[in-house]
């Protein structure tokens, strides 16, 4: 167990404890191993127990991390930008998936009523119930006049036009985890998927077995040298191409930290980038206390904006979080901040500073666009476009 990080309290282990009896009961019913994915998917979604469908607080100083639409309003009032170009361009609506607290949902409209161009409709795609609640909650207290024009879902919609948005979901979706062994042979090396087992006191335990079908095939693409453990997102590059069925006109516009894929599985980048979250300490033993800790891997960008393109989207932009903002002028969003209150002022420009700065979230995180039907350009990719690099 990790001796570094705070220990739980007694609910919160004892919710922990419930998650690994539903764990350890679909291991034995698929013949004593699942793959990490499936893990994943349980840690983070299973109904009333996993981390994102439970109670405790995930978002913001009292949760286990800080968004971007949680340090600074400045964030949504910058994005408001690019929301008024896609939506003039396709269709007044915007889809937020998975929305967390609410707050990037809040101060988009609030900052899209100011301008004089709200959307017809705010649907949010959130599987949890627990932050629909909290999202409602957020939104009555920031924007109590907007929020009949909020509607939650549980799917996705049949059809969409307007602008799909998404801040840091792809990185909490699912993973494959893969191992590349060597040979003695020095052939190809041997390539395992790695998954969750018990031990013999019960406890959950690594185990991998030999990687087979789309995952295999994915993983032989990469010509990695062995050994080497990484992630291969599938779930994310489903979700990717099964926008092309719904997208009629507009943009999948998504933020989060990852690489292109030369970056991604570099050499130096050989235990891959799996990380878990817990109480603002990062660690990397996705076995601890299941349900109490966020999972995540960063982002294969290259193998998102292949999974549009060959699914029939066009991939319309890729850069860096700094260099998105920069585009969608959040200079000028920090200058409209009042000044009659200098500590809140001085707070806001750090934290903005902290949205923009290379050695924070303005280089690790990226922005991509893909989409169809667009007469323009987008705004946020107008200098510094980096696609030609996925």
């Amino acid at each position: 167990m990790n001796t570094s990080l705070p220990e739980p309290s007694a609910d919160a282990r004892a919710a922990s404890a419930a998650l690994c009896s539903c764990i350890a009961s679909e291991i034995a019913a698929a013949g004593g191993w699942i793959s990490f994915a499936r893990y994943m998917a349980l840690a983070l979604y299973a109904p009333g127990l996993g981390y994102y469908s439970g109670g405790a607080r995930k978002f913001g100083a009292a949760g286990d991390f800080i968004t971007a639409p949680e340090l600074t309003s400045v964030f949504a009032q910058t994005l408001a930008v690019q929301a008024m170009q896609v939506m003039a361009d396709s269709a007044a609506h915007i889809l937020e998936a998975g929305a967390g607290s609410g707050v990037l949902a809040a101060e988009l409209l609030r900052e899209l009523e100011r301008l004089g161009a709200l959307p017809e409709r705010y649907l949010i795609l959130e599987l949890s119930g627990e932050l629909r609640a909290r999202q409602q909650a957020t939104l009555a207290e920031r924007v109590p006049q907007l929020l009949a024009r909020v509607t939650w879902l549980e799917s996705l919609p049949q059809t969409f036009s307007g602008l799909v948005l998404g801040n840091e979901v792809l990185d909490a979706m699912p993973v494959e985890l893969v191992e590349w062994r060597g040979t003695t042979s020095g052939g190809a090396p041997d390539i395992f998927e790695r998954g969750v087992a018990l031990d013999e006191g019960g406890s959950f335990t690594w185990a991998g077995r030999p990687a087979q079908g789309a995952l295999l095939q994915a993983a032989q693409r990469l010509n990695i040298e062995a050994p080497y453990v990484s992630e291969i997102g599938l779930a994310a590059q489903a979700w990717i191409a099964e926008w092309s069925h719904i997208l009629e006109s507009g943009v999948v516009l998504l933020f989060d930290y990852g690489f292109p894929r030369h970056e991604y599985y570099h050499p130096q980048r050989s235990s891959g980038t799996l990380m878990c979250h817990y109480r603002h300490r990062a660690h990397d033993d996705p076995l601890w206390w299941p349900g109490l800790n966020d999972i995540t891997a960063h982002v294969d960008f290259t193998a998102i904006a292949e999974a549009g393109f060959e699914a029939g989207l066009e991939v319309i932009g890729y850069t860096s979080q700094a260099r998105f903002l920069f585009n969608c002028g959040i200079m000028e969003a920090l200058d409209r901040l009042p000044r009659d209150d200098d500590k809140t002022l001085v707070t806001e420009t750090r934290n903005v500073g902290k949205l923009i700065s290379p050695h924070e979230m303005g280089e690790l995180f990226k922005v991509i666009a893909l989409g169809r039907g667009l007469k323009q350009p987008l705004r946020g990719f107008a200098s510094g476009d980096r696609t030609p690099a996925l």
